[in-house]
């Protein structure tokens, strides 16, 4: 064979027949990973990715608490773990307490209680409807307890009346045996309709590019909830207890952990661990609202533990089908191991009921039990059931048809974190101290569930055909763990010495199909007269997920598959940028193409993930990049992007390393970049159009 020298040694290193090279197309992890998959995922690609995602949930699982010996180990990592914990709520730095301009709009009188109907502002505009019970039998100041509302829709003919209709017993029950109740409703169903849904349903993929969780919004909500509830004269707000079920037993989990006023915790439901969410597919049962950002790649015991070493009863079922029992189990160990350092395993209670997801009063029991011991140092045994008492219209905060015309509650993700606005630098030191911070940044706060180490790249030849003058040949190489990724390499056939340049260029699967071989495809007439010059060779390559690794799942389902790269600190475009960086260092080894200058060619999102990928490893002779997405709004979505820069800061920081030409860009949209260029009096050819 007549391959140019490099390329002879990448397809011919192992000494492998061709038909067994061909048998060990996909490695043997990802046909062990084949065997364990449930039937209904289907394609290689697909298989490849729930191998994928059960090797990263063990790998994020097992630092969860490693290197945890004793009580002294764990208070010394707390604080920066609650920081940790308030960053990835989209709660830092905190937002301002302003005044929460609570307004009493009307009271229900019950012979035990009273009801008021109230909001309060979190923010300005951002407005949380609101029930109080108040006992009327009363010595001074009582204890007071929050219930967040979960996922309980109450509608009827168009009007919202809010969750806190659906969960009204909870605090009915509450306040006839002593506490005063502050019930609030979620962002989502409360009276005031927004969303929880922005990944889940709404392809508002930019949530994770802002760094934004609607969980977040809940804690604080609840936070502010809690200073409403301490400026209460009938409440002693040394005494604050807290719980929900669902969503609401998500967001008392949150607000526990960030919040210490909270001193007693009865969360029902709303956590379990990553193997369910992930590995097990129980992110799909679950909207936007029940998980942190995990920027820090959690495992969710993590977050239970900061409670510690408060009472807290840990509440299920054991038929919850969105909180398996199996996971709870788990959780409950981690948290046991922690209450155990504090030697305060008397406060850490599981509570296991029978029955499904359901809001039942075997739940409900044991809670007000805990509430009563621990607030209240009272052991009577519980006789009163809970039950509603009020139709929803008694409950309604705002009258029919008269909702805040200055809220912003229905568009709170607009706002709720603020995304960065950068200047143009005034000089090229100026410049060079934010390019370094934004590549460190970049790292640590959107790339940081890249791998912390590069393993072999383990080039393997799979197939090879001829076409006229044209050799294609497919080069599996590993990008991380089970990932394993096709190269199809492009060259004149008898050529006698190494092409002057290589054309590296990203696709995202029209461009060649779902073959076993994954090397066949059309070449556009251009450059296939350059290839067959003798110019260029040709490679090609689509990161996960795309080409021959695309998966074959259903719409749905594919939504559920990328959200679970967010729930280990990723997305699915962050680890298309690192697979394009172990594509460009497959081809920059000995065995391939090593010393040819080599030009990165994208169109579409995949320009957006190679220019990020020439920020970091070898270094690229060149990007021409076609109808590149201007923003994170509308292109890639990487961790919290856009709390430190947007697409136009990084073209500039590409620029600064190798020339960068744009096609099919509105020049205008890009006017960042190019007064940067131009302040920094660039050549032209550094940024072209």
């Amino acid at each position: 064979m007549r391959f140019p020298t490099p390329l002879c040694r990448a397809v011919g290193f192992l000494g492998l027949p061709l038909a067994l090279a061909v048998n060990v197309a996909f490695p043997t992890a990802l046909r062990a990973a084949a065997a364990a998959t449930p039937p209904s995922v289907a394609s290689p690609g697909d298989q490849m990715i729930a191998t994928y995602f059960r090797d990263e949930t063990a790998r994020v699982h097992g630092a969860n608490f490693a290197g945890l010996k004793s009580l002294a180990d764990w208070e010394a990592q707390r604080g920066r773990l609650r920081a940790e914990l308030f960053e990835m709520m989209g709660l830092s730095p905190l937002p301002p307490r302003g005044d929460l301009q609570a307004t009493v709009t009307g009271r229900i009188e019950h012979p035990e209680f009273t009801v008021e109907k109230l909001h309060y502002q979190s923010l300005p505009g951002l407005y949380v409807t609101a029930n109080l019970y108040v006992p009327k039998v009363r010595t001074g100041p009582v204890p007071a307890i929050l219930y967040v509302c979960g996922h309980g829709q109450v509608k009827d003919n168009g009007v919202a009346y809010g969750a806190k209709a659906s969960y009204q017993h909870h605090g009915a029950w509450l306040a006839r045996h002593g506490y005063v109740c502050l019930m609030i409703d979620p962002i989502e169903l409360g009276e005031l309709e927004g969303t929880h849904h922005g990944t889940h349903r709404e392809g508002k993929w930019w949530w994770n590019a802002r760094g934004y969780s609607p969980g977040g919004v809940e804690a604080w909500n609840s936070m502010r909830a809690l200073d409403y509830l301490q400026s209460r004269p009938e409440v002693d707000g040394t005494k604050l207890g807290m719980t929900g079920r669902s969503g609401g037993g998500a967001y008392t989990w949150f607000t526990a952990a960030l919040d210490e006023r909270v001193k007693v915790v009865v969360p029902v439901a709303g956590i379990t661990d990553l193997q369910n969410h992930v590995v097990d597919g129980c992110v799909s049962g679950h909207c936007d609202c029940m998980f942190p950002v995990n920027t820090y790649r959690w495992d969710f015991a993590k977050l239970a533990a900061l409670i510690a070493p408060r009472p807290l009863l840990f509440a299920n079922s054991d038929k919850d089908t969105i909180f398996p029992l199996d996971g709870v189990i788990r959780v409950h160990g981690e948290l046991a191991a922690i209450y155990k350092l504090y030697k305060a395993s008397d406060k850490l209670g599981l509570l296991i009921t029978e029955g499904p997801h359901k809001d039942t009063q075997d739940l409900q029991v044991p809670a007000l039990r805990w509430f009563n011991r621990f607030l209240k140092n009272d052991e009577t045994p519980i006789r009163l059931a809970a039950e509603k008492l009020f139709k929803p219209a008694e409950l309604k905060v705002f009258p029919v048809g008269q909702l805040p015309t200055d809220q912003r509650t229905t568009v709170i993700h607009e706002t709720f974190v603020p995304v960065a606005t950068p200047v143009v630098p005034a000089t090229a030191d100026a410049w060079a101290a934010q390019r370094d911070a934004w590549i460190k940044i970049l790292a640590e706060k959107c790339f940081a569930g890249w791998p912390q180490t590069e393993e072999p790249l383990a080039l393997n030849r799979v197939g090879e055909v001829t076409i006229d003058r044209l050799r294609q040949t497919r080069v599996d190489f590993t990008s991380q763990g089970a990932i394993r990724l096709p190269l199809r390499v492009t060259t004149l056939v008898g050529a006698t010495k190494p092409p002057a340049r290589v054309v590296f260029r990203i696709v995202d699967g029209t461009t060649w199909g779902h073959t076993t071989s994954g090397i066949t495809g059309p070449i556009e007439p251009a450059l296939r007269a350059q290839i067959e010059s003798g110019e260029i060779a040709l490679i090609e390559f689509a990161p996960r997920g795309l080409g021959a690794t695309a998966s074959t799942l259903n719409e749905k389902d594919q939504t559920h598959q990328r959200r679970r790269y967010q729930l280990l600190g990723q997305t699915v475009d962050g680890m298309r940028v690192w697979d394009i960086r172990r594509a460009v260092a497959a081809v920059r080894s000995a065995e391939l193409f090593g010393s040819a200058p080599l030009e990165l060619h994208a169109s579409g999102p995949q320009a957006i993930n190679a220019l990020y990928a020439s920020l970091y490893g070898a270094p690229v002779a060149a990007l021409d990049l076609t109808a590149p997405p201007a923003s994170h709004r509308t292109g890639p979505d990487y961790l919290n992007v856009l709390r430190f820069l947007d697409v136009p800061q990084a073209a500039a920081l590409a620029a600064d390393r190798a020339p960068v030409r744009l096609h099919a860009a509105n020049v205008e949209e890009w006017s960042w970049t190019r007064a940067t260029a131009k302040q920094l009096k660039w050549p032209a050819e550094r940024l072209t159009w």
